[in-house]
Parts: structure tokens; C-alpha cells; sequence
């Protein structure tokens, strides 16, 4: 049997390829294009902190650029003169007692929102992320009715109630994606040997939340601290105001004293600054874990 064979196919002149753009890695761009833009936003960052820093620390009526020669006698007004030492005690208190509220409810609802399933599940969801729409101002009157009724007015507890409430959405909505980050199998090997649930979450669980709740119990800690709107509504007794008032009562309508302003802004940010420089490793290691999956 004859086959005809076909004929071989000609061949084409391939075209010469095109010599490809190479792109520049990270270690090939310049550093000035790196290190101006940095520069430019440190120095515009920096600057309001170096002139609250002059307002503080230089004599009162004196207008050089220079704090020199240094004195501390704003600092000593506030905090004598102005109560800051009371108010101080009032935003600690305040701040602590959110924070451990807010973790606790938070760590409850997140577990319950990551761990199991029930039916309305994704309406509550979307019921928590639109509180996040919800202006502080409009939780104002009902807040206030409410705490007038239970006798709770001009209370440190008002204001750490209302700050939990605020605060507990967000807070249980991030908590319960860090916990769906621990895989379920850890659980389950801790019910195998014997322990029941809340021990298992205990021993297993709870160890690796560390760097998630100290995220959301910093942020926590941070908005109440320096939240002024709760305080003012519902404290009238000057001796439970917190620092945001007390700030307050340094600017009125006819002067404003702006070396005790001063000392009392740093007075403010000074714990917030330290609390953020001990976590700051907690925090970066607790985005990262919940920015992964979720």
C-alpha cells in the first residue's frame, strides 16, 4: 500500500524577540526616592509635636522658636492648679475598665460567631458592621434616658458602659476572625484527651489569641481614653471629668491659655505614646494574623 507523503512544512523566519522592559526591583530604585518622601511626611508629622513641646516647656509671653530657657511651670499648673491629677486617675480608670470589658464580651461573641452556626448568623453580622455607620452623637439621648432611669448620671460607670457598647462591634467582629485563624482540629484533639469546651479554648485557643486581643484591647483602651463626648454628657461633678474635659475647661471664650494647653496635650499622650511603644510588636504580629484569612 502506497502512502503519499506529505511535504515538509515550510519553514518560517522566526521573528528576533523584542527585548523586554526590565523592571526595577525594590533594591534597584534609588534611595533618595525613598528616603525624601519619608523625610517630607516625618518632618510634617513632626512638627505639631515639636510645637506643642515649645508651648510647654517655654516661659509664658516668651515667642522664641527655642524652649530655653526650659521650664516646667505649665505642667505644674495643670496639675495642681487645673485637677489633671484627678482627671489622669478618672481616664486610667476609664480606660482600664473598657478594656477588660470589651475584651471579655468581644472574646465571647467573637467565639460564638467563628464557632458556630446558627440562622441568623449573617443578619447579625450586617447588623454589626452597620453600628459601624452609627455617629456616638445619636447614641447621646436614648444612652442618657436610659442611664437616667437605672440613677447612673455623673457616674464612672455610665461613661465605661457606654464606651463597652461602642466599642464591642468592631471589637467582636475582629476577635472572631482571629479565632477562625486557630484550626478547629485543635479543639477537637483537646476534646479527644478529655477536656470539655471551655478548657479546651482555655489552654488551646486562648494562647494563640494573645496578639489579636491585645490589638483590639489596645484600641480599646486608646478610644476611650481620649473619647470627650461620653464624659461630657453624662459627668457633671468636676472631680470624675476625664482628660478630654479637662482639656476643655483650659480654652475658654475669652482667653486661651496655651502653655497649660500644651502641657496638658503631652500630659494626655504621653501613656498612650508608651502603652503603643511596649505592644507595638503584639500589634504588627496580630494585623498580620488577621489579614491572612478571616
Amino acid at each position: 500500500m502506497i502512502t503519499e507523503i506529505a511535504p515538509a512544512p515550510e519553514r518560517v523566519a522566526a521573528e528576533p524577540a523584542r527585548p523586554r522592559k526590565k523592571r526595577r526591583t525594590w533594591d534597584e530604585v534609588p534611595r533618595w526616592q525613598i528616603y525624601v518622601p519619608l523625610s517630607i511626611y516625618l518632618l510634617f508629622t513632626l512638627i505639631p509635636f515639636y510645637w506643642i513641646l515649645l508651648f510647654a516647656l517655654r516661659p509664658a509671653g516668651s515667642t522664641s522658636l527655642v524652649p530655653w530657657p526650659m521650664t516646667f511651670d505649665h505642667f505644674g499648673k495643670v496639675w495642681n492648679e487645673r485637677a489633671f491629677g484627678t482627671y489622669f486617675q478618672n481616664s486610667v480608670l476609664v480606660g482600664i475598665a473598657t478594656l477588660l470589658m470589651t475584651t471579655l464580651v468581644a472574646l465571647a461573641g467573637g467565639y460564638a460567631l467563628a464557632r458556630f452556626n446558627f440562622k441568623i448568623k449573617k443578619a447579625f453580622m450586617l447588623a454589626l458592621l452597620c453600628t459601624q455607620f452609627v455617629p456616638g452623637a445619636l447614641l447621646l439621648v436614648p444612652l442618657f434616658e436610659i442611664f437616667a432611669n437605672l440613677r447612673m448620671i455623673n457616674s464612672l460607670v455610665s461613661v465605661i458602659i457606654a464606651e463597652t457598647v461602642f466599642q464591642l462591634p468592631l471589637s467582636m467582629i475582629l476577635i472572631s476572625g482571629f479565632i477562625r485563624n486557630v484550626p478547629y482540629s485543635l479543639e477537637e484533639a483537646a476534646w479527644v484527651d478529655g477536656c470539655n469546651r471551655f478548657t479546651a479554648f482555655r489552654i488551646v485557643v486562648l494562647p494563640l489569641l494573645r496578639p489579636g486581643l491585645i490589638a483590639v484591647g489596645s484600641f480599646a483602651f486608646v478610644h476611650a481614653w481620649n473619647h470627650f463626648l461620653f464624659a461630657l454628657m453624662f459627668l457633671s461633678d468636676q472631680s470624675k471629668q476625664t482628660i478630654p474635659v479637662g482639656l476643655n475647661t483650659l480654652m475658654s471664650a475669652d482667653s486661651v491659655d496655651l502653655g497649660a494647653l500644651a502641657a496638658g496635650g503631652i500630659v494626655a499622650a504621653v501613656p498612650v505614646v508608651i502603652v503603643f511603644a511596649f505592644i507595638q510588636k503584639w500589634l504588627i504580629t496580630g494585623f498580620s494574623a488577621g489579614a491572612v484569612k478571616g
